[in-house]
């Protein structure tokens, strides 16, 4: 990743995307620009930034950002379409989502129109590195499941320096648990450095984004990101998934 240095932001227009709220967003110094825009497709339960482009109904920042380009003329380069197209098939599960509406495929056959090798991309997607595959492992040994479908595992700092991943690189394995057939909702809790969690959470049916709001967080009804503060807040968040999938 490119380094950003301070005096960047000095005068910069900084823009954030697909971030629902101000807590999860990566650096912090996003407020040091002039100008601030926000660009998701989340619900806007927190209102930040000078301008904000919100459409909850898009499947993703990357399909809002390539309407805009389409809608406005604007001129993409062949690198830019194989990233937005990218994205798109990220956030949509490789279009299997809920919010991957005609819309998105129509957005993603325009994208597919421009030079780049499509065969190549899909197989980097579809592909984890060894050490991924190595905690992946480690997920599924060590997920507590209970009778409802709740699930949980807790990825620790050791853990982490164990398998030689970052906090960043852990998402490679969110869908993780959804793969087993009696898991309906469930919760990766992520240690970060200072001893907080940022926790993942997932659901198949049920609607979880109520639990992120109550914890520093939020998102879409069966995709959110929460906030923890201790191993009791854990316990917490698990506690009411469990309530949640026992209604």
């Amino acid at each position: 990743m490119d380094e950003v240095s301070d005096s960047d932001y000095d005068g910069a227009l900084v823009i954030v995307t697909d971030t629902a709220n101000t807590p999860r967003i990566d650096d912090e110094r996003y407020t040091k620009g002039d100008c601030l825009i926000k660009i998701d497709h989340h619900p806007n339960e927190d209102v930040y930034g000078d301008l904000l482009y919100v459409n909850t109904n898009a499947s993703s920042a990357s399909e809002i950002i390539s309407d805009f380009a389409f809608s406005t003329g604007l001129v993409l380069s062949s690198e830019a379409a194989r990233l937005l197209y990218s994205g798109i098939v990220g956030d949509t599960g490789r279009f299997l989502y809920p919010a991957t509406s005609s819309k998105t495929f129509m957005i993603a056959s325009k994208l597919r129109e421009y030079d780049f090798d499509f065969s190549s991309l899909a197989r980097q997607m579809d592909s984890i590195s060894f050490k991924i595959a190595k905690l992946q492992g480690f997920v599924y040994d060590n997920l507590e499941v209970d009778s409802n479908g709740a699930a949980r595992v807790i990825l620790t700092q050791e853990t982490m320096k164990k398998y030689n991943v970052t906090e960043a690189e852990t998402s490679a394995i969110v869908g993780a648990p959804g793969r087993i057939d009696c898991v309906q909702s469930w919760a990766i809790f992520v240690e970060q450095a200072n001893g907080n969690y940022r926790v993942r959470l997932r659901s198949k049916t049920k609607v979880i984004n109520e639990i992120a709001k109550r914890h520093d967080g939020g998102g879409h009804p069966l995709a959110s990101g929460a906030n923890s503060y201790s191993l009791e807040e854990n316990e917490q968040i698990y506690q009411e998934i469990k309530d949640l999938l026992a209604e």
